[in-house]
């Protein structure tokens, strides 16, 4: 019995990149609150600050994004960390009555407080009954 062992060469081309893992990332916790005239949404992001946080609306979609800095002392490097991934990301679909023409958003240590109102056409209206 003869064993033979051979040797499959491959191609450059036949070696594909690996692919780029996403990014870690973690989702705030969110509180919503809706009364007659919106919704209130404030996301706790800890270590955010202005210029790391994007807030977006595409269509239907409210997106919280932002990359936290943890500031280490000149000379320092951490040993341990308990949070590994400093990226946030958060996605909302919001319903065709609210006004995404008019969001507001605050950032106030590490809460992002986002106000969307809704529609003139959806908010409740008082009618006036005439007598007689």
């Amino acid at each position: 019995m003869t064993e033979k062992t051979e040797l499959a060469t491959k191609n450059e081309t036949d070696i594909k990149p690996v692919a780029k893992q996403p990014e870690p990332s973690i989702r705030p916790a969110v509180d919503i609150f809706e009364d007659e005239s919106g919704i209130t949404l404030h996301a706790d992001m800890p270590g955010i600050s202005r210029d790391r946080l994007n807030v977006k609306v595409e269509g239907d979609t409210l997106t919280i994004e932002g990359d936290a800095e943890i500031p280490m002392p000149e000379g320092m490097e951490p040993l341990y960390a308990d949070v590994r991934a400093t990226h946030y990301q958060r996605s909302f679909t919001l319903s065709s009555e609210m006004d995404t023409d008019k969001v507001e958003a605050s950032l106030n240590q590490g809460v992002l407080t986002l106000r969307i109102p809704k529609r003139e056409e959806h908010k409740p209206r008082k009618i006036e009954v005439k007598v007689g």
